[in-house]
């Protein structure tokens, strides 16, 4: 049996390195090293390549785009490999516009409305968006507990602040330069 083609290179935010995952056609992976649930899905076999464009592009959308505070124009090729309930949520935080936020439930509300479903538990939903295999580009960080209160991100609540607070006010500011200026998030 021939094992999957997987691929990772790096990428140095203003939050720390990132991990980046490729199949080669698409990104698998983008975690902060580090982070909870880091490189879930990826296989133990696989090769550094730097050179691969898809990763060009994904640094491209990295540091000329988001980091820099503007809503970049394009998505690249994703393919988390996740449930069929993971995926569904997955597609629904790639609708929460740049520099907004949804709550908890109301993703909730969205999933059971996409599933056909009456209601669907926040909790359920927040365990899928806690294993978003592809942080930034997929928002998880967007969502907000129910009063707006910034909780569960797997790279941790002060990332967490810092991407909402740059994706606000279109600026990124030095990490952890002042805990006290996301209170108004």
């Amino acid at each position: 049996m021939e094992t999957p083609t997987s691929y990772i290179a790096y990428y140095d935010s203003p939050l720390d390195r990132i991990t980046l995952a490729s199949d080669g056609k698409a990104l698998t992976g983008l975690w902060f090293d580090g982070q909870k649930h880091f490189a879930e899905g990826l296989p133990s076999c696989h090769t550094q390549r730097d050179d691969l464009p898809l990763f060009k592009d994904v640094r491209t959308w990295l540091s000329s785009f988001f980091f820099c505070g503007i809503e970049p124009p394009f998505t690249p090729p994703l393919n988390p490999k996740g449930s069929e309930f993971q995926q569904c949520v997955w597609k629904q935080l790639l609708f929460i516009p740049f520099g907004e936020t949804m709550t908890y439930g109301e993703l909730a509300q969205r999933v059971a409305y996409v599933r056909g479903l009456p209601s669907m538990s926040a909790q359920a939903v927040g365990g899928a968006v806690a294993r978003n295999p592809i942080s930034l580009i997929i928002p998880c960080h967007r969502v907000v507990g129910t009063n707006g209160s910034l909780t569960g991100y797997a790279a941790g609540i002060d990332r967490k602040a810092w991407l909402l607070q740059m994706e606000k006010t279109g600026r990124a500011l030095p990490f952890r330069e002042n805990p006290d200026l996301f209170s108004d998030l």
